[in-house]
């Protein structure tokens, strides 16, 4: 091959390198040629190589979320009342709610409502029993 031949850029890829590949850097200008190197693309597209699922890097890639911290809340029900009533509560004041007792209780995730439960008390403390995971996408939901 002559000096001549070597310092002209080719404007042809090989058969085996798909077009978008072959013009991409040319035109970036970062490509092989503007570097003074060989100027068709040789490169091939390569599938990445995933770890299977439950390996060390999946393990990994959750320990950097262990310190993360979300806010939970259980909502035993609502209801809406005047600030004349506000003002009127005080110790052994009774609060109404829309839910009955032995309703499903909401519990939230950063404001999200992510299931439904029930109130139990476990060694005298309150405790959620999780019977339904809501599902973000409403098509889907009750298939848990």
């Amino acid at each position: 091959m002559s000096q001549e031949q070597a310092s002209t850029p080719q404007t042809e890829a090989p058969p085996e390198t798909p077009p978008a590949l072959a013009e991409a850097p040319a035109a970036a200008g970062a490509g092989p040629s503007a570097a003074g190197g060989p100027a068709a693309c040789d490169a091939r597209f390569e599938a990445p190589v995933f770890a299977a699922p439950g390996s060390a890097s999946e393990m990994a890639s959750f320990e950097l979320l262990d310190d993360v911290e979300l806010e939970v809340k259980v909502e035993l029900g609502r209801t809406e009342l005047y600030l004349e009533d506000v003002l009127k509560l005080g110790v052994g004041s009774v609060v109404e709610l829309d839910k009955l007792a032995g309703d499903p209780v909401d519990i939230y995730v950063n404001q999200r409502l992510v299931a439904r439960g029930e109130v139990l008390v476990l060694n005298d403390s309150f405790c959620v029993r999780v019977n339904d995971i809501l599902s973000p996408i409403p098509e889907f939901e009750g298939y848990t």
